[in-house]
């Protein structure tokens, strides 16, 4: 993580590379419901035109990380500033400043595409003018200009989603928050939406992005955090997570039902991890760990040498699966 020092008001000083503060920045931030500790004493801090993830499982801490910076859910703990501001006492002004995409898609479905986009632009108080300029450049951004006079309910999961992303734009918001952006999406939507957010960080937009997706926030993340029960648990980009907690390589080994003959796995590499329907060998050197598994004798039922993934990097940090 980039390091910032702290003035004497507990606020963050300027980055030494840029001469900017950050656009979020947090020390010991926590959330608590009675005895449950959603968020539990983390910092981090998120750099203007950044895309910048938070991935983890369910139940993480994610959401309510993200409730905390979209100024929707007070802290209970620790220090945190939202483009330069404090949430406690600046709410509105840093609510008007954000773009906000939730887990659910909350449109009017019985309402028009443009509709949606209209009505959402008052809320800012924008000029009817200025909101149909934009609406109608954002249709196009999100690829649904052909259904703007369609009422919403009929429409796909990732036309909603790409809606939502849209109506969020709106305002021009400094800051977009998307928390778990293509959950239920089919691959196709998923990188149609990929493509969009490639193209608003291109634009400079700064993203922040909450994901149990592994393969997405390797796509699509500057830097991120990987959280686990409430803690962050490894920081970093995912080139170098990858290279801190992983292998170069790894060979996924199928027993087709059949127990694997761990024993006689010992010594290929440098660990292995036993999953439910197949062993992950982690070594540098895929295909000469295979050699030496058929060399042993072991016959897997299938056997594949891919790269490394942040999905491994979870899995060395936790020693489980994403699925709660």
């Amino acid at each position: 993580m980039q390091s910032h020092s702290t003035s004497s008001l507990g606020a963050p000083a300027p980055d030494s590379a840029t001469g900017e503060e950050p656009v979020i920045w947090a020390r010991g931030l926590a959330k608590r419901f009675g005895d449950l500790v959603a968020v539990d004493d983390i910092d981090f801090d998120i750099t203007r035109g950044e895309s910048f993830g938070f991935l983890g499982p369910n139940g993480a801490g994610k959401t309510s990380t993200m409730r905390m910076i979209a100024c929707m859910s007070p802290q209970t703990g620790g220090t945190l500033r939202v483009l330069g501001m404090d949430p406690e006492t600046h709410g509105p002004e840093i609510r008007s400043r954000i773009g906000l995409v939730p887990q659910e898609d909350t449109l009017d479905l019985q309402l028009t595409v443009l509709d949606n986009l209209m009505i959402y632009g008052r809320y800012f108080d924008l000029p009817k003018k200025v909101i149909l300029e934009r609406a109608r450049r954002l249709l196009d951004f999100a690829e649904l200009t052909e259904r703007a006079d369609d009422t919403v309910e009929p429409l796909s999961g990732g036309m909603k989603r790409r809606l939502t992303i849209a109506r969020a734009l709106v305002s021009e918001p400094d800051l977009l928050i998307l928390d778990e952006p293509t959950t239920g999406l089919d691959p196709q939507a998923r990188h149609l939406l990929w493509d969009r957010l490639y193209r608003l960080k291109s634009q400079g937009v700064t993203l922040v992005i909450t994901t149990h997706y592994m393969d997405e926030a390797e796509q699509l993340c500057d830097r991120l955090v990987v959280m686990d029960k409430g803690r962050i648990a490894a920081a970093g980009t995912p080139a170098g997570l990858i290279e801190r907690y992983s292998t170069r390589e790894v060979l996924e080994l199928r027993f087709g039902g059949a127990d694997p003959p761990f024993e006689r796995l010992e010594g290929i590499a440098e660990r292995s991890e036993v999953l439910p329907d197949r062993v992950l060998v982690y070594s540098d050197d895929g295909d000469r760990a295979l050699d030496e598994v058929l060399a042993r004798g072991i016959a897997p039922v299938g056997a594949l040498v891919r790269r490394s993934s942040l999905e491994d990097v979870f899995l060395s940090l936790t020693g489980r699966t994403l699925v709660d």
